[in-house]
């Protein structure tokens, strides 16, 4: 009788089971993101769950009677599935450089079953950085869309230190802080990056309590969606970073981490052996798991960053002290490591549970630091690139060297600690090609072949082939996109965007200007490129390429006239100088004309995301000195040669008829009366630039008609403008 008992209740239970699953659909997530960006694909999917292959993630896709089947061992692998049958079978993508996803009127069907596994169990996506160059003033709708974008993408890991001033808010004030002491720690929403970095602290603010609850609130909207599409949020641990003040309240033990770029002075360092670290870390924890929960399990953080001082600290002690109050909090947590210039320390490393332990390695186009430091001394790693810095224009990823470096990582001596790969951009709003070659390598266990790889491009890219864009683009991989070994951090650099002066070499102070390919083969590739104009007209991301292109060819140029200047200068030839100049000038007003036709390409888009970003007149005010302040001087208003003038410059509409032409103008004059008429004092750039950012214009497009912008890029593109 009792094991009838126990039989039947095992039976209900199984047919409670399978009536819960029959009325439930897997990965319900994912079929959300069809809906919200390509319905017309929706109604025909339908989702099931597999196991993963030997520990590996794994999607199939299939077509059973008109329905497109996405078989899926992960949420993640499901997202990736379902954007691999939208790129390849229906010809579609989805971009931050536009979007091609009209809808099909027969969808394709897939023949035989495809089936695809992903050899690495992180995808890995942002740096600090691109959350304020890229996210500083992102709605709930511009996340609900990154965030579709990255699920799309195979991403099943992302950076996530949205929302961290009301964490270190609670803290401060539990520490003894009054509201105004902890509004001189927190930084403004377009420096919160290289706040948590350990860089600076205040700087950009105060923020409003209105601000920090509106922010508090996006990140908990954030982490949940991301549990629901398979990707898991790093949020940012306490590493040791306190407000360089508390040393002024606590006998504590700190390390002063000295003056960072541009002048800021750097929040200090709580040395891990002092018992204070502890009711820091356990209140910093604790005000985490109160605002954002306990399903929390990788944690960012970098102590003595870009140049920190760690004289003093015993780096394995510290190391192993940091990850066991993390671990105390967050039981099971992965510290999340950047592998940038010369962190982490071999010495920290020494120190730590490798299996709770990830680095990332940021600078993969130019550097074999996983190589060289013999797989970080055994830990798991993320081989990755950041290839833009500072969200600069320019055409550029070492696209080749992406392919073969993971290639070859993964079959080095050290290919058991590479556990994934991964996008690191300062900025990603460019360059969308460099971003989906380098997450699909997620999902390839051979040897990428990148030429074939480019004609599904391509097709995916603009909807359709053309065979003069395949002949383009294969042009732009013999040349923007080629992989030259050459150290360059980033695009190469606009003479546009730079503050004037003789003998320029560089825009931003770790930028080049020089151009590491043929320009001339890049131009004839643009032609070619623009000839397929009318096969694409009502394309978004094909209009968007040419401008970018066309907007490349004329900065290209602007080299040229510009060396024509110098030369007039030192030769003391006015007239040369005269005509060289208005030759630049009306370059200039050409390319802002030009990049007026896109919203990618004009300040008035980031400029506008600030004032939306706030409620109240004063936060929008402030939210307005933010953007304008990181895309121009950046560094603090009382230091004019700052290092961080123009870093995170912007070839963009509004930018270059108004700041740009401005300096330049002043330059053209004083150097012509320099020429005629003797000694005249330099102009005072740096004022202009701060009489620019305190100016509330907002620079509303005002594009050219069609017409009117194909004569343009006409023009741009003839020999002799």
């Amino acid at each position: 009788m009792k094991k009838m008992t126990r039989y039947r209740i095992l039976m209900l239970f199984s047919l409670m089971i399978v009536g819960i699953t029959a009325h439930s659909e897997p990965y319900e997530g994912v079929k959300d993101i069809a809906l919200r960006r390509f319905p017309w694909l929706a109604k025909a999917l339908v989702f099931n769950v597999i196991p993963g292959i030997d520990g590996n993630e794994v999607f199939e896709l299939s077509s059973v009677k008109g329905k497109v089947m996405v078989s899926a061992s992960t949420a993640s692998a499901a997202a990736e599935g379902l954007n691999w049958y939208l790129k390849y079978y229906c010809n579609r993508s989805m971009s931050h450089f536009g979007d091609n996803l009209n809808a099909l009127a027969k969808l394709p069907e897939v023949g035989k079953k495809v089936r695809v596994v992903s050899p690495y169990s992180h995808r890995y996506a942002l740096n600090y950085c691109t959350i304020s160059y890229s996210m500083s003033f992102y709605t709930w709708k511009d996340w609900e869309r990154e965030l579709d974008w990255m699920a799309l993408n195979g991403v099943n890991l992302m950076l996530a230190p949205v929302g961290m001033e009301g964490v270190w808010q609670n803290t401060l004030r539990k520490l003894g802080y009054n509201d105004q002491e902890i509004a001189g720690f927190i930084a403004g929403p377009a420096f919160g990056a290289w706040w948590l970095m350990g860089n600076l602290e205040g700087w950009g603010g105060p923020v409003s309590q209105s601000v920090i609850d509106q922010q508090v609130l996006l990140q908990q909207k954030i982490i949940k969606r991301m549990k629901q599409i398979g990707i898991e949020p790093v949020m940012h641990g306490f590493y040791g970073m306190i407000p360089s003040s508390l040393k002024n309240k606590q006998s504590i033990k700190v390390i002063d981490q000295g003056i960072w770029a541009g002048g800021f002075k750097r929040p200090d360092f709580l040395l891990p052996e002092d018992p204070y670290f502890d009711k820091v870390a356990d209140i910093y924890y604790s005000e985490m798991k109160k605002l954002y929960g306990e399903d929390l399990h990788f944690f960012g953080g970098d102590p003595f960053h870009e140049g920190g001082s760690s004289e003093g600290a015993d780096l394995a002690a510290s190391g192993k002290h940091i990850q066991k109050v993390m671990q105390q909090n967050y039981p099971g947590a992965t510290w999340v490591l950047q592998g940038w210039q010369q962190n982490p320390a071999n010495g920290l490393l020494a120190g730590l549970n490798k299996d709770k332990t990830l680095v990332i390695e940021l600078f993969g186009e130019n550097t074999n630091n996983w190589e060289k430091r013999h797989g970080y001394e055994g830990t798991p790693f993320v081989w990755s690139n950041v290839s833009n810095f500072g969200e600069k224009n320019g055409i550029y990823g070492k696209l080749q060297r992406f392919a073969d470096e993971v290639y070859r990582a993964k079959n080095s001596p050290y290919g058991s600690f590479l556990k994934g790969v991964g996008i690191i951009p300062e900025g990603i709003y460019n360059n969308p090609v460099a971003f989906d070659v380098m997450l699909e390598l997620g999902w390839h266990v051979d040897h990428l072949d990148l030429k074939k790889w480019i004609g599904n491009y391509t097709k995916y890219r603009y909807g359709k082939s053309n065979v003069n864009v395949d002949k383009a683009w294969a042009l732009f991989l013999e040349t923007a996109y080629s992989s030259p070994e050459v150290n360059q951090e980033g695009p190469s650099e606009s003479i546009f965007c730079a503050r004037p002066a003789i003998d320029i070499k560089t825009v931003s102070s770790w930028g080049t200007r020089k151009r590491n390919y043929d320009v001339a083969k890049f131009e004839e590739a643009v032609r070619i490129f623009v000839t397929a104009s009318k096969d694409f007209e009502g394309s978004e991301t094909y209009q968007t390429d040419m401008i970018d292109f066309v907007r490349q060819v004329q900065a290209n140029k602007a080299d040229q006239v510009y060396a024509s200047m110098i030369d007039a200068i030192k030769s003391k030839n006015a007239g040369n100088f005269k005509s060289s100049s208005a030759k630049f000038r009306q370059m200039i007003l050409q390319q802002d004309s030009l990049l007026s036709t896109s919203k990618y390409f004009s300040v008035n888009r980031w400029l506008q995301q600030a004032i939306n970003f706030a409620g109240t007149k004063s936060d929008k005010a402030n939210a307005l000195w933010n953007a304008k302040t990181q895309v121009l001087f950046w560094g603090p208003d009382n230091n004019p040669k700052t290092d961080l003038h123009d870093y995170a410059h912007k070839e963009w509409a509004g930018m270059l008829s108004s700041i740009y032409l401005r300096r330049w103008d002043a330059f053209i004059d004083r150097e012509f009366a320099q020429i005629t008429s003797g000694n005249v004092s330099e102009p005072d750039y740096f004022k202009m630039e701060n009489e620019w950012v305190k100016t509330g214009e907002l620079y509303t497009l005002k594009p050219l008609k069609k017409r009117e912008r194909d004569g343009l890029v006409k023009r741009i593109l003839a020999n002799n403008q």
